[in-house]
C-alpha cells in the first residue's frame, strides 16, 4: 500500500558536469539544460500527483550537483543527521542544506564527523539502516548513524565503482514487510549473503537493469518511479504487485544520478 511521504529537492538550475568524481561523469559531454529542467520538474509533479509534498531548496551557483539531494541529510524520526562530502567540489552543499533544515524547524542537527553521503549511502528499511560503504562513505559513519539516529545499522561493501553509492545498486521497496531490490554484482560476497539472510525475498536486478540506473528508484509502497530504460526491473516490480510510473533521466544521468538521488525523504 503507498504512504504518502515528505520529499526535499533541488531544482536543477545551475546543472552541468564540471569535473568528474564517478564514472559516469564526463565533462566532455554537453548537458542541455532546458531538458534537464523539464526532466527534474516532471519528477517533481509525478511525486505531487501521487499525493506526497515535496518541498524544495534554493540551488546555489557553482553546486552543479546540489540537484542530487538525497547525498544531503539522513533524515528519521525528526532527527538529522547531516552530510560530510568526500569530493571537495561538493562540500559546501553540506552547509546550505544544514540551513534549510535549521530555518524549517528541525533543531535537532548533527553534522558528521566521518565522511558521511547521507541517503546515498544510507537505506531506511524501516527497521534498520542499509549503510553502503567502498567508494564514499567511511566505515566509521556507519557506527556515527546508529547513535545519532538511534538505529540499527547493517553495513554492505560495494566494491563496482560504477555503483559508487548504495542508491545506485539498491532500493527499499516496502517499509510495513521490508523488501528490496538490489543488483548483486554491486556488493562483496559477503554483503550479498548478508542481503540473502535478509531479504530472501527481494527482487534480483541484472546487470542491465542497474546499468540503466533503475536502482536509483522511489518507492512509496506501492508506485515505484523509476527510469524509462528499466523495463525488466519494472516488470518484475509489477510481477510483485508494484505499480512501476517511468520518468526520463538522460541529462541527471551524465552525472551519475537519477530518480533517487534528486530526491530526500523527510521521515518526521
Amino acid at each position: 500500500m503507498p504512504t504518502t511521504r515528505r520529499y526535499l529537492m533541488c531544482p536543477p538550475r545551475y546543472f552541468e558536469v564540471a569535473y568528474s568524481i564517478n564514472p559516469w561523469m564526463d565533462p566532455a559531454k554537453p548537458v542541455d539544460h532546458d531538458l534537464v529542467m523539464r526532466q527534474w520538474q516532471t519528477l517533481h509533479d509525478t511525486y505531487v500527483d501521487l499525493g506526497h509534498k515535496v518541498e524544495t531548496i534554493e540551488p546555489q551557483p557553482g553546486l552543479p550537483d546540489m540537484v542530487f539531494a538525497a547525498n544531503s541529510a539522513t533524515v528519521i524520526d525528526g532527527r538529522v543527521l547531516g552530510a560530510r562530502f568526500r569530493a571537495e567540489q561538493r562540500a559546501a552543499e553540506a552547509d546550505h542544506y544544514r540551513r534549510w533544515f535549521n530555518e524549517n524547524g528541525y533543531h535537532n542537527i548533527v553534522m558528521p564527523t566521518c565522511i558521511n553521503e547521507a541517503e546515498g549511502d544510507f537505506a531506511w528499511t524501516g527497521r534498520y539502516l542499509l549503510a553502503g560503504t567502498g567508494f564514499r562513505t567511511d566505515p566509521g559513519a556507519h557506527a556515527e548513524a546508529q547513535e545519532v539516529l538511534g538505529v540499527p545499522v547493517v553495513s554492505l561493501h560495494l566494491t563496482d565503482p560504477r555503483y559508487y553509492h548504495l542508491d545506485t545498486a539498491l532500493f527499499v521497496l516496502n517499509e510495513d514487510e521490508p523488501n528490496v531490490a538490489y543488483y548483486p554484482g554491486a556488493f562483496s560476497e559477503g554483503s550479498q549473503r548478508v542481503l540473502r539472510r535478509l531479504f530472501p525475498d527481494a527482487v534480483i536486478a541484472t546487470a542491465e537493469d542497474a546499468e540503466t540506473f533503475g536502482l536509483n528508484a522511489v518507492s512509496d509502497g506501492r508506485n515505484v518511479i523509476l527510469p524509462t530504460e528499466s523495463t525488466a526491473l519494472a516488470a518484475q516490480i509489477e510481477d510483485r504487485g508494484y505499480e512501476p510510473i517511468f520518468v526520463d533521466i538522460s541529462e541527471l544521468k551524465k552525472s551519475g544520478g537519477g530518480p533517487k538521488c534528486c530526491t530526500m525523504e523527510i521521515r518526521g
